[in-house]
């Protein structure tokens, strides 16, 4: 990147970044996975759920899953580019961790998708379906067992996120995951270190979270999510965008189609990494600094408050219009530019008083319904990646960040 600094380089989440501990996301202040080391990253205080109500399926194993067929409200059927056709612009938004503990963010977020028509991915991590009680159950590579750098949840708050996984299924976003228990910086326990073994133990312990919650639970008066999440499952983000290289290998051999790990990406079009999409969060504009920051609100607040989620409130109103500004500067340049699909992570957090809660509805609400616009899942998005002709793809890789097609598109793509 041109003109990075020291603190765009923080706000890039690149090497220099994880190893401070802000590439992507905090982490907790203990191990001991208590309440009262919830990560404030994913989840917070507050009141709020959504409604839902499953369809009759199949029951899967002890029946916290269901099998209830194809999930409703899917795009249309994928089609190649045509000669001479402008590239929809896509812009995903994820949300890491992806609990609900009453706050209203959760279903606050999936209203303003209804509103819109929009589709984006909940990477829930497991251990938010796991009572704090069963934490034994748990054995993170290379840390105690049961240990967690984010809380475990509350019996009401592990009844929340089950409802608000539910419907987000039902109104057709997609789950994947944050894998588990959020271990980061430069420990030997940090996922910084783990083995693709220890990768598929991470995993296979995941999924046992989510499909088995009524055994961990004993609850059996809860409607069952209402998919498959072996074959639901085909992507996620590691916690602080650390591991991905020992990732990539498990990644395949489970058949994972995407992995959005990557730390410090541009914005333009991807490639595969180990037979996997790589689909890194990007590099954006930051108003009023000339390096860029990533595309993730934590990275946004180191820029601002350094790692305080508590930083000056006269400042909040001047950080979320900063905030808000930058996300739609990222959109604006790949819209205007080279159509190179567009990256947003979050989490379901208050910090400096919600000021970026409100900051990504303000841009989200600027971007939607734009002609050629598509906000998409990641599995909705790789879903268009496959179909597309591979020298299609590679004629778009060649367009540099914000660079717009010579003579136009008819003529950029019409002779591929």
């Amino acid at each position: 990147m041109r003109n990075m600094s020291r603190r765009g380089l923080l706000g890039l989440g690149v090497g220099a970044a994880a190893a401070a501990g802000l590439a992507g996301c905090s982490s907790g202040s203990g191990s001991s996975g208590t309440s009262d080391t919830t990560d404030p990253g994913h989840i917070g205080k507050g009141k709020g759920s959504a409604a839902s109500k499953a369809p009759a399926g199949r029951p899967i194993g002890d029946g916290s899953t269901s099998d209830t067929g194809k999930q409703p409200h899917q795009p249309a059927r994928p089609v190649p580019l045509q000669p001479g056709e402008t590239p929809p612009q896509f812009v995903i938004f994820s949300w890491d961790g992806a609990g609900e503990v009453g706050n209203g963010l959760y279903p606050r977020f999936l209203k303003l998708a209804k509103e819109h028509d929009a589709k984006m991915t909940f990477f829930l991590s497991g251990l938010y379906l796991l009572p704090e009680s069963k934490k034994s159950l748990y054995r993170p590579p290379n840390n105690p067992t049961g240990a967690s750098d984010i809380g475990y949840l509350t019996d009401e708050h592990v009844k929340m996120t089950l409802t608000n996984t539910r419907q987000a299924w039902l109104d057709g976003h997609e789950i994947g995951t944050h894998f588990n228990g959020h271990f980061c910086g430069t420990s030997s326990g940090s996922v910084a270190h783990w083995t693709p073994e220890q990768w598929q133990s991470e995993i296979d312990q995941a999924v046992s979270f989510v499909t088995e919650w009524r055994t961990n639970t004993g609850w059996h008066d809860e409607d069952p999510l209402p998919f498959d999440y072996r074959k639901e499952l085909v992507g996620g983000r590691t916690p602080c965008l650390l591991g991905q290289d020992n990732l990539l290998p498990t990644a395949k051999k489970l058949g994972w189609r995407y992995d959005a790990s990557s730390p410090g990406g541009r914005q333009t079009w991807p490639v595969k990494r180990g037979g996997v999409w790589d689909l890194p969060l990007q590099a954006m504009p930051f108003p009023g600094h000339s390096f860029e920051v990533l595309s993730m609100d934590y990275n946004i607040l180191a820029n601002q408050s350094g790692n305080s989620t508590k930083g000056m409130t006269s400042r909040y109103e001047g950080w979320r219009t900063q905030a808000a500004e930058s996300y739609f500067a990222g959109f604006k340049r790949a819209y205007e530019g080279n159509r190179a699909p567009m990256y947003i992570g979050n989490h379901f957090e208050q910090w400096n008083g919600g000021i970026y809660m409100d900051a990504v509805e303000d841009a989200f609400k600027k971007i939607a319904g734009r002609p050629g616009v598509r906000l998409v899942s990641f599995k909705q998005y790789v879903d268009w990646l496959d179909v597309q002709d591979p020298k299609v793809l590679a004629k778009l890789r060649t367009l540099d960040v914000g660079q717009r097609p010579e003579g136009g598109w008819n003529t950029f793509l019409k002779a591929v």
